[in-house]
């Protein structure tokens, strides 16, 4: 048996999300790239590269992965490249974005030097988003250029924009209504060039999205600006493909049930401690209710409150739900603690593990 923590991805679940990423390209004409800064592990990546066009990146590292594992087309975007690795960049990308004007006029003619396409970075200044932290379109946000008059002045330079502004939009009418209101005020732009991706955070792989009209409406985006379309799924593609598998260490009761675990939200599962959210334990259904808490020294290292059929006891395990988005990407060595192996659930129920951690990966990655 397998030792807790882990990471464990389902296939089958990847293929199921994979499937619906297949049928919006086929039906919409838009290209699919994996958004590493979501998802990058690797592993899967043999069973992801048969149902998307590549990947895109927020750095150099996350460029050389998806031109080195993952093939097809490469992507480079990043809030601002340095001297010391813009030419390695574009050493790995098909086409190279650039967040501001100032970063396009000073790299642009390595990148055209080394034949690769130029995009500039597009913000509406509109946005979905429940998180402020989260949004492009926040007040003196750095992501991404406005001024069309100022943007006129490039466009013999870049053959396409890279637009991102939704964070786990579910909402369909919602993205139409928001896609309305770029064409109208950036169709001019749009229109003059030959790509433009609509990035991530359009949640279409969630159950009863309706996909058939998402894929209607950017082929008619498609055609009436005369572009390419592509989109950057990152948690689409991955969600509820994951758990984090833990098990209980201890119990005690401080005026609630308390279940610690070998895990830790700060180290494992970050982004539920930013963004202030509880982790999804499924059924959730019972008499006992406990606190899920982790086993770092942060107080606030609590995974959530859940209801359980039975009393847990020292020992029993516990799966944490939709645990592949933004959480491997993320996992860090505080305290100590051991980070989660990662592991792979197949087709036919088997278990592959893929990685494993210990004391001299912790170690390297300190002085």
């Amino acid at each position: 048996m397998i030792q807790t923590p882990y990471y464990q991805i389902d296939r089958s679940a990847l293929i199921r999300n994979m499937e619906k990423v297949a049928r919006l390209r086929e039906l919409s004409g838009a290209k699919a790239l994996l958004a590493l800064k979501a998802f990058a592990t690797w592993s899967v990546f043999d069973t992801m590269r048969d149902y998307m066009d590549g990947t895109t990146s927020s750095s150099l590292f996350e460029v050389r992965l998806g031109r080195e594992r993952f093939g097809g087309e490469t992507h480079a975007y990043s809030v601002a490249y340095s001297d010391a690795e813009i030419d390695e960049v574009i050493g790995h990308a098909d086409k190279i974005i650039f967040n501001s004007i100032s970063q396009l006029e000073r790299f642009e003619g390595k990148a055209a030097a080394a034949g690769i396409a130029r995009g500039l970075r597009l913000n509406p200044r509109i946005s979905f988003s429940g998180f402020d932290l989260a949004n492009p379109a926040r007040p003196f946000s750095r992501l991404g250029e406005w001024d069309i008059a100022r943007i006129e002045t490039v466009m013999d330079r870049i053959s396409g924009f890279m637009i991102h502004y939704n964070c786990e939009n579910e909402d369909f009418d919602q993205f139409d209504q928001m896609l309305t209101q770029i064409e109208e005020t950036f169709g001019s732009l749009l229109r003059r060039v030959e790509w433009v991706s609509l990035g991530g955070g359009i949640h279409f792989t969630g159950e009863g999205y309706p996909l058939e009209r998402l894929a209607a409406r950017l082929k008619a985006f498609s055609e009436a600006m005369g572009v390419q379309v592509y989109l950057e799924p990152g948690e689409a593609a991955i969600t509820k493909t994951a758990t984090l598998e833990v098990t209980v260490l201890d119990l005690l009761n401080n005026g609630k049930e308390l279940a610690i675990v070998d895990s830790s939200i700060e180290a494992h599962m970050l982004d539920l401690l930013i963004y202030r959210q509880e982790a999804k334990i499924a059924p959730n259904e019972g008499p006992h209710r406990y606190m899920i808490c982790g086993k770092s020294c942060l107080a606030g290292d609590v995974f959530g409150e859940f209801a359980f059929p039975e009393r847990l006891k020292i020992g029993d395990r516990i799966s944490v739900q939709d645990a592949a988005g933004y959480t491997m990407v993320k996992k860090n060595w505080f305290n100590g603690v051991k980070m989660p192996a990662i592991v792979i659930k197949e087709t036919d129920g088997s278990q592959t593990l893929v990685r494993d951690f210990g004391f001299e990966d912790f170690a390297s990655a300190l002085s």
